[in-house]
């Protein structure tokens, strides 16, 4: 089998994923960790297990000497699309958006990493002196220990929109459990590095308004969402994460 004749979907940093019938297939560089690429089946599967909507895992192989995931594809349009086509419906959507997050911590997947230990090797592995690296390990070991599922990546591209108006929820690779509010951070930091500070904003007011949580707190995790995002080395996001690492507060 090759991938010559498959229509592409969406081209990532070292994947390229396309539509093959009525299938999704995710395939990866040669060099892509295969650990890393094991661990987003097994995530996969564990979240396909908790009835949440998501696309269903079918096989995991090699095409062209590459390995590869193939998904269930799933007709409709992504939220970011939505969003795009129907500015006068931000608020509607960002109330959907929060809704199906909320729908993702009702769930319980003990077998998941724990988002404190993955947050812990990131901060370890990031740039910032030793000075910053405690100041914020210090922050994360005093966050509270909770047990649900936070996907890692969750971004209005992420949710598609079926034709009779059902959602289903993609991308498990960043999943882990843990405390909901650094899931919310992140989110919020996602929207922030594409510049859509405004709906940043929105969500945030609407993610602690139907969770009830207060917004210090969801801030309280942004130093840290920003130094565990740094790791990935986009050089155009770095003064950004850098402002929100520098925000620590020092004793």
């Amino acid at each position: 089998m090759n991938t010559e004749n498959f229509e592409i979907l969406a081209k990532r940093s070292k994947k390229v994923i396309y539509k093959d019938g009525d299938t999704v297939l995710k395939v990866f560089d040669e060099n892509y960790s295969k650990a890393d690429i094991l661990n987003e089946a097994l995530n996969q599967a564990r979240i396909e297990e908790t009835g949440l909507p998501v696309p269903k895992l079918l096989e995991v192989s090699k095409i062209d000497g590459k390995w590869a995931i193939r998904l269930e594809y799933i007709e409709g349009k992504t939220l970011t699309q939505l969003m795009d086509e129907n500015p006068e419906k931000i608020d509607e959507y960002i109330d959907l958006f929060v809704e199906i997050q909320k729908e993702i911590f009702a769930k319980q997947a003990p077998l998941l990493n724990k988002i404190k230990d993955k947050f812990n090797r990131k901060i370890s592995a990031s740039k910032f002196d030793a000075t910053v690296r405690y100041e914020l390990h210090t922050r994360l070991d005093a966050m509270k220990d909770h047990k649900k599922i936070c996907h890692g990546d969750f971004s209005p591209s992420n949710i598609i929109i079926t034709p009779d108006g059902s959602h289903f929820i993609l991308d498990w690779s960043h999943v882990t459990q843990g405390n909901a509010a650094a899931d919310a951070a992140r989110a919020y930091m996602l929207f922030c590095l594409k510049g859509k500070n405004e709906i940043a904003e929105k969500y945030l007011s609407a993610f602690c308004k139907k969770t009830d949580t207060a917004k210090q707190y969801v801030q309280r995790w942004m130093p840290i969402v920003a130094a565990t995002q740094s790791v990935k080395g986009k050089e155009e996001e770095q003064a950004f994460l850098e402002r929100w690492v520098n925000v620590v507060d020092y004793e």
